[in-house]
């Protein structure tokens, strides 16, 4: 199953934006699914993961802020993100993620296109 995300945008610091991710066929067979964003000069981050054992877990940076859900009956693992920081600056991509030794892992090496967020100040 192929991931493919939308939702990319322009806002001010403090709007919101709504990130899709849509796979290619059903997801209801993958566990866990994560967000990540990608920002220049700087190692890819996971922002947030929603796992069907555990409760979604998200980074500090943006705890508070961001929402991850799951539409299994759309194949669709939106992320809501709220009170955007300029910071928060970056691309962002989905992608399947694995559990071990308390850590999550991609699942795949595919990372597709992602989506552009720019927040500005």
């Amino acid at each position: 199953v192929e991931q493919v995300e939308s939702g990319d945008g322009l806002v001010q610091a403090g709007g919101s934006l709504r990130l899709s991710c849509v796979g290619s066929g059903s997801i209801s067979s993958i566990n866990a699914v994560g967000w990540y964003r990608q920002t220049p000069g700087k190692e890819r981050e996971l922002v947030a993961v929603i796992d069907s054992g555990r409760s979604p877990t998200y980074a500090d940076s943006v705890k508070g802020r961001f929402t991850i859900s799951r539409d299994d009956a759309k194949n669709n693992v939106p992320l809501q993100m709220n009170s955007l920081k300029p910071e928060d600056t970056g691309v962002y991509h989905c992608m399947p993620v694995l559990y071990y030794d308390g850590s999550y892992y991609p699942a795949d090496d595919y990372w597709g296109q992602g989506v552009q967020v720019t927040v500005s100040s």
